[in-house]
């Protein structure tokens, strides 16, 4: 998402990235959405098979970064 000020050639560059914990330890962390909808369609069929993580073991959590100033060079 691009948010341009008024009067100005500043640019904030707000990114959503994803953390995914198991059993409350992160195991991926920083994932763009795409990414993260592979890996988490992914390691819910892998806990089908394996019995020491069940799905409510799984969790995730999406992180706004802080929006970043980008300031047009001038040439």
């Amino acid at each position: 998402m691009r948010l341009r000020e008024k009067n100005s050639e500043k640019f904030f560059m707000v990114e959503n990235v994803y953390h995914i914990y198991a059993k409350d330890r992160c195991i991926y962390h920083s994932l763009k959405k795409e990414e993260f909808e592979i890996i988490w369609e992914s390691l819910n069929k892998l806990v089908e098979i394996y019995t020491e993580v069940g799905r409510s073991d799984l969790q995730y959590e999406v992180v706004t970064r802080n929006p970043q100033l980008i300031q047009e060079g001038s040439y």
